[in-house]
């Protein structure tokens, strides 16, 4: 019997809002980088390029920068003890992130999840950024990617974690959504302000299936 579980990632597990904001602000960048976003939200160009020009701004700067405020991201609290909890009750755990794998890699690592998906950076071989990204999760593919994961898993229950817009798409696809600290607008089937809530929701329906 498998169970799967996708969260997102910023906002929800961490508490950092968005890497690529957060980047922004750490190398000067962010009034170019509002400027690309409202480009973005009025559909003047789509999420692929939008995640070129963003990153073309840091061209030049080395992954350890980059590295040094990934590394620097606190847990939202409670988030270890759930996905410890989680493991014990047969979750498969996706983290779904349309932020940057340089975080989603660290926070997966550390929490020994299953399947991690977000935006990678390209570097070169000095460790230094190219202005290139490869944009594995945009704006509307998060359900794309937990259809794809329950098709493989074949899971008796399916569970989505999230607070954005982008993340409603996964919300279709899950049996059960819960949306923690949601943006104006965001809706699951449970709307909660803590990871400790989250658990209990996920302890009830654990016993609602008997098991």
């Amino acid at each position: 019997m498998v169970r799967l579980i996708a969260f997102d990632l910023e906002g929800t597990l961490v508490k950092s809002v968005s890497s690529w904001v957060e980047l922004h602000k750490m190398f000067g960048t962010w009034e170019k980088g509002k400027e690309y976003a409202e480009l973005f939200f009025a559909g003047k160009i789509d999420y692929v390029k939008w995640a070129e020009l963003d990153a073309s701004l840091w061209r030049g700067h080395r992954k350890d920068e980059i590295m040094e405020w990934a590394n620097s991201v606190e847990y939202m609290d409670g988030a270890k003890e759930l996905i410890e909890f989680l493991r014990k009750n047969d979750f498969k755990i996706a983290i779904l992130s349309s932020g940057l794998m340089c975080l989603a890699r660290r926070i997966a690592r550390e929490l020994e999840v299953d399947y991690v998906f977000a935006n990678e950076l390209i570097f070169d071989g000095n460790g230094v950024v190219t202005g290139k990204v490869n944009p594995i999760v945009d704006f509307r593919s998060k359900g794309t990617i937990l259809r794809e994961l329950k098709e493989e898993l074949k899971p008796e229950l399916t569970v989505a974690v999230g607070d954005g817009f982008n993340d409603l798409s996964m919300f279709k696809e899950a049996d059960v959504s819960i949306a923690i600290n949601p943006h104006e607008g965001v809706e699951g089937d449970h709307n909660v302000e803590s990871l400790r809530e989250v658990m209990e929701i996920i302890k009830g329906l654990i016993e609602e299936r008997g098991q």
